[in-house]
């Protein structure tokens, strides 16, 4: 305790309490001295005060070239939401096949089905990928692929129940909204009815891909033939007033404008007032290899970490923001941990989406190297479910205890995945 004279001291005050006083001081005087030099102060304040943000603020914020003063409002946002803890998921990602109908422009992953590299998994395949991942402790599947041209209705609800019989404990986080539309026109039903057989079948979650941006021009421009952005929040909001959960995501870095950004993010904030049924937003960086849009390089990672912040500071109503490190790399994605991220997604193997886009980022990354990155981060790491609630809090390692996948085999390195 310290000893104050008697004259000075109201109550004994506690030393570590004063150095945490100091810390905390030297905190708020950096906070006040990076937004009174940005401009950046009446957005700051509507933080603070816990009021939402305007378009018009979204678009200065993404005008302004202050990186570190909106770094700042994002972490003090992610702060105020979800305190000091960021997360990851262990789960395998797999695509069932990449044949499709449709040929968007900015795809590179799509085949057709005269294309030697095109792929097709049978449902016992799937199922035996699903119990090599559960042995590794997995506990999520996610399940996306193309448009297939011939593969009937009852393939899909076949592989939900496989899949389901496999482990009931394995969460099934599958399809996109266009996928969710093929599979209607498929099947002859209508969206309610298609999302309640594939929920009987076994379908936790839908994956939120398929975004891309909403405005009609940008969208025909970079996947003509692909469903409206009404379509694609439709379905959504369909399968959140069934009860379910999803995540969304916006593709960015393209041949979008900033103004077409904030219009993005401006729905999928309405929707979430509307339903709350979005777990989490994943902001996805444009990779420009294999195809056909005229952009030649990725988003940079001022405009990465930018984009990252602005989503937590404007999608008040969202509690997780994920900073995707297979499009922006694990060590960037660290950074976006200090700029309104709480979540790195998770372990990786057979992501084609992304790295047949030009990603160059690894196939997969072990828990181990997550917790690792979020440790130094300054977060507490949480083992999260698909739902983005908590499965194990880790605390620090007790001496001699090991980080998991040091002991593992080698196989775990290659069975693991997310998206």
């Amino acid at each position: 305790m310290v000893d104050w004279p008697e004259s000075d001291r109201t109550e004994q005050i506690p030393l570590v309490d004063s150095r945490l006083f100091l810390k905390h001081l030297k905190m708020d005087l950096l906070m006040s001295f990076l937004i009174q030099r940005s401009g950046l102060r009446d957005i700051y304040d509507k933080v603070v005060a816990g009021e939402r943000i305007s378009e018009e603020d979204a678009l200065r914020l993404f005008e302004s070239k202050d990186l570190n003063a909106i770094g700042a409002i994002a972490d003090f946002a992610r702060q105020k939401k979800v305190g000091n803890r960021a997360s990851y998921i262990l789960n395998r990602y797999i695509n069932y096949s990449n044949y499709c109908i449709l040929s968007c422009q900015f795809c590179s992953f799509a085949r057709k089905k005269r294309d030697a590299d095109g792929f097709q998994f049978s449902v016992e395949e799937i199922a035996q990928k699903a119990r090599e991942a559960l042995a590794l402790g997995i506990t999520e599947l996610h399940i996306v692929g193309g448009l297939h041209p011939s593969l009937p209705f009852d393939y899909y609800t076949g592989m939900l129940r496989t899949l389901r019989g496999v482990d009931a404990r394995l969460q099934l986080k599958c399809f996109t909204a266009i996928e969710i539309l093929h599979l209607a026109w498929l099947a002859k039903k209508t969206v309610p009815e298609t999302l309640a057989e594939l929920k009987a079948a076994g379908l936790d979650s839908l994956t939120g891909g398929g975004a891309e941006i909403f405005r009609k021009e940008v969208r025909s421009a970079i996947a003509k033939g692909k469903e409206s952005a009404e379509e694609y929040l439709d379905v959504h909001r369909t399968w959140h007033k069934m009860g379910g959960r999803s995540t969304c995501t916006m593709l960015f870095g393209h041949v979008e404008s900033l103004a077409d950004r904030v219009d993005h993010l401006r729905q999928l904030r309405a929707l979430q007032d509307e339903t709350h049924g979005f777990c989490g937003f994943v902001p996805l960086p444009y990779q420009p290899e294999n195809n056909q849009i005229p952009v030649t390089t990725p988003p940079t990672g001022f405009d990465t970490l930018r984009t990252l912040a602005i989503s937590r500071i404007y999608l008040d109503n969202f509690d997780h923001i994920t900073a995707y490190w297979v499009g922006m790399g694990l060590k960037l994605a660290q950074i976006g941990l200090s700029y309104g991220a709480d979540d790195l997604h998770g372990t990786i193997i057979e992501e084609h989406i992304f790295h047949m886009a030009g990603a160059s980022s690894p196939q997969q990354q072990t828990e181990a190297n997550l917790l690792k990155a979020l440790r130094e981060a300054g977060r507490v790491p949480v083992q999260r479910n698909t739902f983005y609630e908590p499965m194990k809090v880790w605390d620090e390692l007790p001496s001699g205890e090991s980080e998991p996948g040091k002991n593992r085999s080698g196989v775990l390195e290659q069975n693991l995945a997310t998206a």
